[in-house]
């Protein structure tokens, strides 16, 4: 594995506090693994082999039943993905797919079980971790349960906007199907809700999103602290 790699890893705050030796136990059992666009990494119900950190690139997260598909979210590097099921070593509640080319440090799933019950920083951080996880969760189930379709697209084009250094102008990451069952709609709704949009602040053309009004947009959407605010989590 290559230094930056490995530094890459040790700077997440899963492994920041760990001890040196716990981390040279589970680096040195991983390996660096490239993938194509397109390719379904971890199974709906399979059992966990591996912790995955997402180094480069970018990964959906879908579920399915009965010939339905939904995503759940969307990861960015640098982030673990899926603890909850590597510490448990429960079946995977969701599947995962590269949006685009991406590399990844696979850390054996035993490994990072055997460190979690010696290394109390490391436990600790893991602890942190799942816990910023269930608040994320927590919040994205007040967004769909309390919130109109539009409501939600419209505190998602603010906050996708905030990412990306509040200018009014951003290009959605990935494509709009994928968007669509985020934000718990039929792409053909999606359509409609962008055309519903441009009357409250905010016109798409193609993949780009462009804030005409943000006064209107967020007097529409109300933005909630306690419903939009990030939790920064860094892994899934």
């Amino acid at each position: 594995m290559r230094a930056q790699d490995a530094d890459l890893v040790r700077g997440l705050p899963l492994f920041r506090g760990i001890a040196p030796d716990s981390f040279e136990a589970l680096i040195s059992a991983g390996y660096v693994q490239r993938f194509p666009s397109g390719v379904t990494l971890v199974h709906e119900g399979e059992y966990p082999d591996f912790l995955h950190v997402l180094v480069d690139g970018q990964i959906h997260f879908f579920a399915a039943h009965d010939d339905r598909e939904t995503t759940l979210s969307v990861l960015t590097p640098p982030a673990t993905f899926i603890l909850a099921a590597v510490i448990t070593q429960g079946p995977y509640l969701k599947s995962a797919r590269t949006l685009m080319p991406s590399m990844a440090v696979l850390i054996p799933a035993a490994a990072v079980r055997e460190i979690f019950a010696r290394d109390t920083e490391f436990a600790r951080a893991t602890v942190t971790e799942l816990a910023c996880r269930y608040r994320t969760i927590t919040k994205d189930l007040k967004n769909h349960r309390l919130r109109t379709a539009l409501e939600r697209l419209a505190n998602w084009i603010l906050e996708q906007d905030r990412q990306s250094g509040s200018t009014g102008s951003f290009e959605i990451p990935y494509e709009k199907r994928v968007l669509a069952t985020q934000l718990g709609m039929r792409p053909e709704a999606l359509s409609r809700a962008f055309a519903d949009l441009a009357e409250l602040g905010a016109v798409v053309r193609g993949t780009e999103v462009q804030i005409r009004d943000r006064k209107r947009l967020v007097a529409f959407g109300k933005p909630n602290p306690l419903i939009d605010e990030p939790e920064h989590c860094h892994g899934i």
